[in-house]
């Protein structure tokens, strides 16, 4: 049974999200702040997943993503916020969350989320993924095709990971950018668009995805 973990300052939302996914087989614990939340963890409690709110007494859910991340680079976290602007979203994903929600959430559309994240993490705990004739190993950083070795450099590999590990998902090109180039860079955005033609040709012959161009955005990869 996965264990999730509950950070929610409003008591009845708390509540209510906590019996909704104990109702639908997940094992829950709720905190009111973060400052219960790190107890709760150091205590000893591992959990497969967090939800958090941002706006919350003495430490925020941007700094208490930031803190876990700095622990568990695996773990999925969700914001749970009233807030619903692309400052707030933008400096949630630069800390380290997976997934933004904004209130009033519906839990239907939670549940679907909370298992997507969960597939993900444990793609993330293997660090292997199969799509078809296609095998991407995150540790040794190859890629093979029928059983052929197809040669990218870290970064070709990094970025065709990503994409991979989030199918239907838009990337923008500064998202890209931001995660895999050094911030000092004096690349453009333009050079994602070289990378992302590099890698189309080098799996020209792979039937079983394609990198797909979201006009004005970015990229995502699409599963066949």
């Amino acid at each position: 049974m996965f264990k999730i973990l509950v950070v929610e300052d409003d008591r009845e939302l708390n509540r209510a999200v906590c019996s909704f996914l104990d109702r639908n087989g997940f094992d829950t614990v709720g905190c009111l702040n973060a400052s219960d939340a790190y107890d709760v963890m150091y205590g000893g409690t591992l959990f497969d997943m967090i939800i958090s709110d941002i706006m919350m007494p003495d430490v925020d859910g941007f700094e208490f993503a930031g803190t876990i991340r700095e622990q568990d680079q695996d773990i999925p976290i969700l914001f749970m916020t009233a807030r619903d602007d692309f400052s707030a979203k933008q400096k949630g994903f630069k800390a380290g969350i997976d997934d933004y929600m904004t209130k009033p959430v519906d839990l239907d559309e939670l549940l679907l989320r909370i298992g997507a994240l969960l597939r993900r993490a444990k793609i993330a705990s293997s660090r292997r993924l199969e799509i078809g004739a296609l095998r991407l190993d995150a540790d040794e950083r190859t890629a093979y095709l029928d059983g052929e070795e197809i040669p990218l450099t870290v970064r070709e590999f990094n970025l065709l990971y990503k994409l991979l590990s989030y199918p239907k998902k838009t990337f923008t090109r500064s998202q890209l950018m931001d995660e895999f180039w050094d911030g000092d860079t004096t690349s453009g955005l333009r050079t994602v668009d070289v990378y992302m033609t590099k890698l189309r040709n080098k799996f020209s012959k792979c039937r079983d995805f394609e990198i797909v161009t979201v006009h004005g955005l970015g990229y995502k990869a699409v599963l066949k």
